[in-house]
């Protein structure tokens, strides 16, 4: 069975997509990769592909996977097109990550053991969090870590959640959740998608479970931050809050095999 899979979209990445392979690779438990690229000019399509030809000598079953997209379409969508590839196929466990180092890659092991570890506290989302022992985030200045940490607060307030990093990318989902969440759209493809993943989970009932991390800044590529995307997250948020007063969040189950999924998958 196919249990765990690492999905990681980029665009132009490729000062870290290579690093980033062979660590995750390298870690003690198995973890498959996902990359969705979108049409990096800087050729790290290509470097997954290189880096593809090298693995699969190795005469195990593939284990890192490349989905081309063309034109850069967001981090959501990403994300979305990524998580039905992955369904289609039977994982069983979800991991969305940055691939710029600034989730530390040894960590998919705690969000994993997170959702799988029987008992009473298993988790069905598993969520790396920057703030829930404090403020973890090192290389940041200091603006950027009071707007992260205050927009949580925001979230908090408009939402009634309880998590304290609800803009957190670093997440790991049980296959079950996706299943259910994605039988409709998630709207917001910026910085609101991670806040609209964690509100629909919750509003389904599912339990989210913050595993503290220690979020570093990239030391190599371009951050994709921006005003416009942080405007979505702001006002995206007022947005959702008022839709959910329209929608019943009964679980339905979308079989993994009625998903439309993207075709360019390597």
């Amino acid at each position: 069975m196919k249990e765990r899979l690492v999905v990681i979209p980029t665009y132009n990445e490729i000062e870290n997509i290579e690093a980033i392979v062979r660590k995750v690779f390298s870690l003690p438990e198995p973890f498959d990769m996902l990359i969705v690229d979108d049409g990096s000019p800087d050729g790290t399509a290509q470097r997954v592909r290189y880096l593809q030809e090298e693995f699969a000598d190795s005469g195990s079953p593939a284990r890192l996977h490349l989905l081309e997209r063309r034109g850069k379409l967001g981090l959501g969508t990403a994300y979305i097109d990524g998580f039905k590839w992955a369904l289609s196929r039977g994982y069983q466990y979800l991991f969305e990550m940055d691939a710029d180092f600034s989730h530390n890659p040894d960590d998919l092991i705690k969000l994993y053991h997170a959702c799988a570890d029987e008992g009473p506290n298993r988790a069905d989302v598993a969520v790396g969090s920057r703030y829930i022992r404090g403020v973890n985030v090192v290389n940041w200045p200091i603006g950027r870590v009071l707007m992260s940490y205050f927009a949580g607060v925001y979230v908090r307030f408009i939402t009634g959640m309880s998590i304290m990093d609800p803009t957190a990318g670093f997440v790991c989902y049980r296959h079950n959740v996706l299943e259910v969440i994605l039988h409709n759209p998630i709207k917001f493809v910026g910085y609101a998608f991670q806040i609209e993943m964690k509100f629909t989970c919750w509003k389904y009932g599912f339990r989210i479970a913050e595993v503290p991390i220690i979020f570093t800044d990239r030391t190599k590529g371009v951050s994709k931050m921006s005003t416009k995307i942080f405007k979505e997250a702001v006002f995206g948020v007022l947005q959702m809050k008022i839709s959910s007063f329209f929608r019943h969040y009964i679980p339905r189950k979308q079989p993994a095999s009625t998903m439309a999924e993207p075709v360019d998958a390597v």
